[in-house]
Order: C-alpha cells, then sequence, then structure tokens
C-alpha cells in the first residue's frame, strides 16, 4: 500500500442549482487503508466521491486525489482510482465477462491485458463460472459484485465504494464486507467504503470519517478511536439521581441511556468509586460490566449531542 494520502480536501464547498449547499468548509486528510466514509443519506458522502473522481467541480475550496487534481488529470486518475457506484447502472444484454473487459478498456488498459484481467477479477469475486451471462439475469447480490468486479480489473491503487452492500440480505451483507476486507489486506489496495451503516462497516476499517450535513464531524484511525479503556455499564434500582450525583463528585464521567449509566472506565479505581456510592447509599446493584466503547458513542460525544444521524443512532452487533 502506498503511503500517498487518499483524498485531501481543504476548505471543500460544493453548492448545486437552487443554493443546496452538499459540503461546507469540508477539510479532511484520509490516509491509506480501508476507510469508513460514513453519514446519515444526505450527508454528503457521495458528492464527496463524486468531486473526487472529477465527475463534479467544486463550488470552492480544492480536492486531491492520490495528490492528483480530478478536474485537470482526469486520465490519470481514471487509471489509478476504482469506482463502485451506489445505484444499478449495468447494461442488462452484456455478459459479465464483455462488460468487466470493456470498462477495462476504459481504464487505459490493452485489449488483451483487459479481458484476462476481466477473468481474474471475476474468479476474485465468485463470479467465474457465470461470467458469460447476461447480467440481465443476475440477483442483486451478483450484479453489486459485477459493479465491484469492474472497479477493479485495472488493478487500482484506490477504490471508492459507495454503499456496496445496498439491496443485499444479511447473508449477502457480510460476504461483500468480507470481499471488500481481503481487497485491503491481501490485494494491498486501499479502499474508501461510503455506507450510512456505520455499526456494520467498522468490523473492516482502519479508519473512519464522518460527516454530518456536509460538515467533518470526525476523522480518526480506529485504534484512536477505542482506545479509552472502554465503558462501565451500571443499573441500579432506584434513587438513580443520587448515585449519578455521587459518582460525578467523585470525578467521573457518566451518561445516562435508557436505564443505564455508563461510566466511563479509566482505571481500576472507578469500580471502587462504584462499589462504595452503592454500599453508602445502600443501593441494589442490579448490573455492572465492562463493554468497548462503541464507536457511534464516540462520534455522537465528539459531536456533544445525544440524538442524531443513522450514524450516531446505528445498533452495535
Amino acid at each position: 500500500m502506498h503511503n500517498v494520502t487518499l483524498i485531501e480536501s481543504e476548505s471543500l464547498e460544493k453548492r448545486y442549482g437552487g443554493g443546496t449547499l452538499a459540503l461546507a468548509d469540508l477539510t479532511v486528510s484520509i490516509e491509506p487503508g480501508i476507510v469508513g466514509l460514513v453519514g446519515a443519506n444526505g450527508a454528503g458522502k457521495s458528492t464527496l466521491i463524486k468531486l473526487a473522481l472529477g465527475l463534479i467541480a467544486p463550488t470552492a475550496g480544492r480536492i486531491r486525489v492520490l495528490g492528483l487534481d480530478p478536474l485537470t488529470e482526469v486520465e490519470r486518475v481514471r487509471s489509478q482510482v476504482g469506482y463502485m457506484p451506489e445505484h444499478d447502472c449495468l447494461p442488462p444484454d452484456m455478459t459479465a465477462a464483455e462488460f468487466v473487459t470493456h470498462m477495462g478498456r476504459m481504464s487505459g488498459l490493452p485489449a488483451a491485458t483487459a479481458r484476462e484481467r476481466a477473468s481474474e477479477t471475476l474468479r476474485h469475486v465468485g463470479l467465474y463460472e457465470e461470467r458469460y451471462r447476461a447480467i440481465g439475469g443476475y440477483s442483486t447480490g451478483m450484479k453489486q459484485r459485477v459493479k465491484l468486479a469492474q472497479a477493479l480489473v485495472h488493478d487500482p491503487e484506490l477504490l471508492l465504494l459507495d454503499e456496496p452492500t445496498n439491496g443485499l440480505d444479511p447473508e449477502g451483507r457480510q460476504a461483500m464486507l468480507g470481499l471488500v476486507q481481503r481487497i485491503g489486506t491481501e490485494f494491498g489496495i486501499s479502499v474508501v467504503v461510503c455506507s450510512h451503516l456505520l455499526g456494520e462497516i467498522e468490523r473492516i476499517c482502519t479508519s473512519l470519517v464522518a460527516i454530518e450535513g456536509g460538515r467533518l464531524l470526525r476523522s480518526d484511525s480506529l485504534s484512536a478511536m477505542t482506545q479509552h479503556k472502554g465503558v462501565l455499564a451500571v443499573e441500579v434500582d432506584e434513587r438513580v439521581e443520587e448515585f449519578v450525583a455521587r459518582l460525578t463528585a467523585a470525578g467521573l464521567d457518566v451518561r445516562e441511556q435508557g436505564r443505564e449509566l455508563l461510566v466511563r472506565f479509566d482505571d481500576e479505581k472507578t469500580y471502587d468509586v462504584i462499589r462504595d456510592a452503592v454500599v453508602d447509599l445502600d443501593l441494589s446493584l442490579h448490573r455492572l460490566e465492562q463493554r468497548r466503547h462503541q464507536v457511534a458513542d464516540l462520534f455522537r460525544d465528539s459531536a456533544d449531542r445525544t440524538a442524531g444521524s443513522e450514524v450516531g443512532d446505528v445498533q452495535h452487533a
């Protein structure tokens, strides 16, 4: 994997006709790896991808992809970047082999190389046996794999995948995520995966970039986000406010979530403070367990909010 920054933007802004602001003052630097670009639908993820591909021009600011200007260095970007669009846009009458070969040619491969690479890529995504069938007869899962294959065919340095699990059942989603992870680890290709489902892609990513309302919410490596020791989930049956006041006075960071109290776990002393408060207040302790910090909570915390977009509300397995 190359060390050049994947996508770098500075004060990037995009307004569509009618004044709709899709991205506002977005400054971000996305480093190599498997990167989750997350946000609710309409957050500006697809707009950022289209700007990165040079499909649209920014209203203000600048963007670079692998150090290249997508508007003036179009052919170099096309040869080094693979793109899997969100929507179904496949020609139903072509076979997968023909279509993926054609897309290889479009990315600058010679004819014989494109044919060879198409077969190889279709094998990687599990469609080798079906490669001479017309795409129109494919299932949704197979169509998604064709889209992935055409993005991969020219052996790019960077893959941009827009909602790759769209329309798939749970088994299909897992299979697609497994493929993406393999591409990022075994093939050494950097991947930016756009999704409104943080909990789903978090498992395969090395870093996450969250945008909301066209603005950067947070960008960090997954290890940095989860390096806190975690949180303790505590549940008592009564006098919760007194209990929270006691813990807060002792310097603990406490957040209420339904019937649970989430207490940031810094070290073993955290247990002592909770135990002493339970004894002093003569409470019944229903539950005390340690949890890994959930990334959704960290995004929610960074925006200093209690309820938010699908990014914050996603359920974790």
